[in-house]
């Protein structure tokens, strides 16, 4: 009975934490449209050369995807050095106090719906078997053998920015000049809206909130540069 529950929450962590790398990836991917439409769109306000489009799309798109791999590096980092400690602690605790140890994993064990004897019974063959690595799972939430790796989670962040930030700066460079605009903002608008449904079927809620939040947005996003862009434009700046 008891090796039942271990099997699904070890199962439901695995889910969880690709749950979170997609999520992320489907926002780090939103991130790079927005801003990379945002920013081509402000310089489609001001000027039509396609030398001047480029270099700013560019410039966004390799400013934003370091800037997301640093950040989600340091991130990452702060919290694997944590998790580290949290098992250093944990390393310390059942060394210096067994029993005290083996008590407290019994009383969890028991907060989970056991009864005393066999919440004992289980502690002490999850104690034999590993005792690190059962109060990791348990007591801190942390699973020794799947600790973070801030390398793949920077890795993650710079590929999803950068193939969001793609799609605006192909559409605005691509097309002729007089139809470059529309099909930016309709490109745009497109890949937001596919987002924000994949963004809500991830999270298990109705797509259309979520759908009309990410393209609302966007369009928002691309209405106030373009008109900073055209304002720009027109002093002669």
């Amino acid at each position: 009975m008891t090796d039942e529950p271990a099997h699904d929450e070890g199962h439901g962590g695995g889910l969880g934490t690709r749950l979170n790398w997609l999520r992320a990836a489907v926002l780090g991917a939103n991130d790079g449209v927005v801003s990379t439409a945002g920013l081509v769109v402000g310089v489609a306000g001001a000027t039509d050369s396609r030398a001047a489009l480029l270099t700013a799309g560019l410039a966004g798109l390799l400013a934003g995807s370091m800037s997301m791999a640093a950040g989600e590096y340091v991130s990452v980092s702060t919290q694997r050095d944590a998790e580290k400690a949290a098992l250093a602690e944990e390393r310390r605790e059942l060394r210096e106090d067994p029993e005290a140890e083996l008590a407290e994993l019994t009383g969890l064990l028991s907060a989970r719906g056991l009864s005393r004897d066999v919440a004992r019974e289980a502690a002490e063959q999850l104690t034999a078997r590993d005792a690190l690595r059962a109060h990791a799972r348990v007591e801190l939430g942390i699973d020794p053998d799947a600790l973070t790796n801030p390398w793949h989670a920077a890795g993650a962040s710079f590929l999803a920015f950068t193939a969001g930030a793609l799609l605006p700066l192909l559409a605005i460079v691509l097309p002729p000049a007089s139809a470059r605009l529309w099909i930016t903002v309709l490109s745009v608008l497109a890949a937001l809206a596919l987002t924000g449904w994949w963004s809500a079927r991830l999270g298990a809620a109705p797509p259309r909130r979520a759908v009309l939040r990410t393209t609302a947005g966007g369009a928002l996003a691309m209405a106030v540069t373009y008109a900073a862009g055209s304002l720009l434009g027109a002093a002669g700046v």
